[in-house]
């Protein structure tokens, strides 16, 4: 059920990755539910911006796919580490290929960069947490 919930969470964050992507005004003016000091910081942190969502992208494909992993006896976390760095530049490749058909709206090559930095910082965000996690419940154990 976890590995459920987990990947509609990660779906819904590749569905707002392509929905502000593929918006036609880049400076998101048009998106009035959006707080104005996300806004302001947005368009100034302009290609930054694209790092933000991919974090949530990087944390919630390392949370998966090593939940569905979990049962294999030669689970190789670097490999699966890559793995989740390949799915997220295919995502922000395509996010930023569809730039090509939306109006007012340009494919930037930083933007690509960042989104696989974002990625791979929201995937190491994960292995730290879980790293931590167990710590916390290794001291927590009797002698």
């Amino acid at each position: 059920m976890f590995q459920k919930i987990v990947l509609l969470i990660l779906l819904l964050a590749i569905g707002v990755v392509f929905y502000f992507s593929w918006l036609p005004d880049p400076s998101l003016r048009t998106e009035s539910y959006l707080p104005r000091w996300l806004l302001n910081w947005s368009n100034h942190y302009y290609n930054l911006r694209t790092a933000v969502p991919f974090l949530a992208v990087g944390f919630l494909l390392e949370a998966y796919i090593q939940q569905k992993n979990s049962n294999e006896i030669n689970q190789s976390k670097n490999l699966n580490f890559i793995q989740n760095i390949g799915i997220a530049a295919i995502i922000v490749c395509i996010a930023e290929g569809g730039q090509f058909i939306v109006q007012k709206r340009n494919p930037d090559i930083m933007d690509v960069f960042y989104g696989i930095i974002g990625s791979a910082a929201g995937g190491l965000f994960y292995n730290l947490f879980k790293k931590l996690k167990k710590c916390e419940t290794d001291i927590n154990l009797p002698s």
